[in-house]
């Protein structure tokens, strides 16, 4: 085992709802794994250790409110989130970052979810910012075609920022250039100054399927699902600030409207019934502004909705 495959808690705090925590991936025997990658590809200074490095602890910290308990009944899955099943799902803690190194993390993080498809393992990533989806996407290189679906206020096609190319506004543009990417879905896309012309229409030249908000609140989210192809393998990418502040206030870029928790839940639940959700992630939260935890629990929802979907779709059977 590799130092790179170790994924060793960044400080002390709780596992995600006191599940098992595992820092040894080889001959990992799961169905899920939640960890979480606290670091980025910083445009400066002040950004290596900003507030959204803490947020992998503060879902975690605020995971009882999501859901009280694993056996208790979940309405937005229609019962206990395992079903009565065996269903295994662990932690892995954070990847770590070297002030010495400050790549290494994202090619720890890539190892990992390597790691993780190579045993069957449903990742489940917590940021960190917009940057971490990155190498985690990058690690699903030879299993496309695969849809990206994003959610997100902002388009996330720069080339790079301060010479940065792996950043938080540069996520889908880096998508786009792995052959096993193939069909992007960006929805919720509002606010001014969100994109630059050229990133627009670079992502257009791709075929990326652009749904603002404005047109999501006018179609419905089903009417978006009704858009993605049926039998696909998809990867939900979730930056907060895509979400609507009055569940997810806690950003650095707040923005007004967005997708509502009913609109997540649709698309979550669509997507599985659709095909195959292969990973997702959740990034973009900065917990200094959180407001009684509501951001936190909204993240630790998404989590138990795809879990519990999922065991309900025979993902593990």
């Amino acid at each position: 085992m590799t130092e790179a495959l170790t994924v060793p808690p960044r400080r002390e705090y709780q596992s995600f709802h006191d599940l098992p925590i595992v820092t040894d991936l080889d001959g990992i025997e799961a169905d899920v794994a939640i960890f979480g990658i606290p670091f980025s590809d910083p445009y400066t200074m002040e950004e290596v250790t900003n507030d959204q490095t803490n947020a992998p602890t503060a879902i975690r910290r605020f995971c009882q409110r999501a859901l009280r308990g694993i056996d208790r009944w979940d309405f937005d899955v229609g019962g206990p989130i395992f079903d009565g099943k065996d269903i295994r799902v662990v932690d892995l803690g954070d990847v770590p970052g070297d002030p010495r190194d400050m790549g290494s993390h994202y090619r720890k993080a890539e190892e990992v979810v390597r790691k993780l498809l190579a045993a069957d393992v449903l990742p489940i990533t917590l940021g960190g910012d917009h940057g971490i989806p990155i190498p985690v996407m990058r690690a699903f290189e030879g299993r496309g075609p695969i849809t990206l679906v994003h959610i997100d206020a902002h388009l996330d096609w720069r080339d790079h920022v301060n010479g940065a190319r792996e950043g938080y506004s540069s996520p889908i543009r880096r998508a786009a250039e792995m052959d096993h990417i193939g069909e992007i879905f960006q929805i919720g896309l509002r606010s001014a100054g969100s994109a630059r012309p050229e990133e627009v229409e670079a992502a257009l030249a791709y075929g990326a399927h652009l749904i603002p908000d404005v047109e999501l609140q006018r179609i419905g989210m089903q009417a978006v699902l009704d858009r993605i192809p049926d039998g696909g393998r998809y990867y939900l990418t979730i930056d907060a600030d895509g979400v609507d502040p009055t569940i997810m206030p806690a950003v650095a870029g707040p923005a007004p409207g967005g997708v509502t928790y009913d609109q997540m839940r649709m698309l979550i639940h669509g997507l599985v019934d659709k095909g195959r959700v292969v990973g997702m992630d959740i990034v973009e939260i900065t917990p200094k502004r959180d407001v009684n935890g509501i951001t936190a629990i909204t993240a630790g929802r998404f989590i138990c909705n795809l879990i519990g979907k999922a065991v309900r779709a025979g993902y593990f059977d």
